[in-house]
């Protein structure tokens, strides 16, 4: 295991560092959203696996060839059957940061989830103040207000869309209807449990810089997902249009804690322009092939530390 756990340290390095940078900076993303998706979970996943993996395993060299004899032999002392001893101070230590790293990962995921959840109470609280149900549009209120405002508050069965008086007003009813189609997609693809894992993964590693470069990413991806899916059935002008009214109202949207509020699904003045840009100037999307090759690529960039820690062998002991 001594050698599989230097593998999984440098695995962790570079995927910590040069290939969420190079990444982050690539222009074809934007022609492959769901590729691009799938290799930035890809990432994350097999960078926090790598990282936890490479301290387990050198801890465990001292107890067995591989995990599962190494486990072993950390079970024997744990029972008072083995000396302490066997393992080393070094050997230990490494085991503890692996124990406390991935607890840290646990409880910030779950810390994360808790705050948004109480986030979105605070906000349906608010939204029951300041808004009343749309009456032919289900899933949908409407707030007081003349800025033209939209976003959507994911929560299972009581998910809502949010929109404005000012919005109704402003919109015309195909521009409207890419707005909900594009809100909509939030809620029906679950874009908000990907929001809550990158921003666990971020509040749990803030230092690093695939949480931040990963997190913002995402936050693009899946606005351009859902602008794909609204181009389905409107045009590309009625789009841009919708896009630049609802970015206009945003930062004068009553209520600050509502715009503010992470748990809700809002576009940020970055993501907005990179939308337009992109509708603006398109790029011819990636052929089928080559994204699915990118899709393999990322399955098999997560199977390779999986592979390490639960097949004996793949590597000289």
């Amino acid at each position: 295991m001594y050698w599989t756990s230097w593998f999984l340290a440098a695995l962790a390095v570079v995927l910590a560092w040069p290939v969420p940078v190079f990444l982050a900076r690539a222009t074809w993303p934007a022609r492959a959203p769901f590729a691009a998706m799938v290799l930035w979970q890809s990432i994350a996943l097999a960078g926090g696996l790598s990282m936890i993996g490479a301290m387990l395993c050198y801890g465990l060299v001292p107890l067995g060839n591989n995990l599962a004899s190494g486990l072993r032999g950390l079970v024997r002392i744990f029972l008072g059957t083995e000396s302490l001893d066997t393992l080393g101070l070094i050997h230990a230590f490494a085991l503890s940061a692996a124990a406390l790293l991935s607890a840290h990962l646990v409880f910030t995921l779950w810390l994360t989830y808790f705050r948004i959840q109480q986030q979105r109470r605070r906000h349906r609280d608010l939204l029951n103040i300041l808004s009343s149900p749309s009456n032919d549009r289900p899933g949908t209120v409407v707030i007081n207000h003349q800025a033209p405002v939209a976003y959507c508050l994911p929560g299972g069965s009581r998910s809502v869309t949010v929109l404005s008086d000012g919005l109704l007003e402003l919109l015309s009813p195909e521009e409207l209807r890419a707005v909900l189609l594009h809100e909509q997609t939030h809620l029906t693809q679950h874009h908000h449990l990907l929001l809550w894992a990158f921003a666990a993964w971020r509040s749990a590693l803030p230092w690093l810089p695939t949480s931040k470069l990963a997190q913002r990413a995402v936050s693009s991806l899946i606005e351009i997902m859902a602008d794909d899916v609204a181009l389905r059935s409107v045009s590309k002008s009625t789009l841009v249009t919708a896009i630049a009214l609802v970015a206009s109202g945003s930062a004068q949207l009553p209520a600050a804690a509502l715009v503010q509020d992470s748990s809700a699904q809002i576009d940020t003045p970055a993501t907005t322009s990179a939308r337009l840009s992109r509708l603006l100037t398109p790029a011819p999307s990636l052929g089928a092939g080559l994204q699915a090759l990118i899709v393999v690529g990322a399955l098999l960039l997560l199977a390779v530390p999986t592979a390490l820690l639960v097949v004996p062998g793949i590597l000289p002991q």
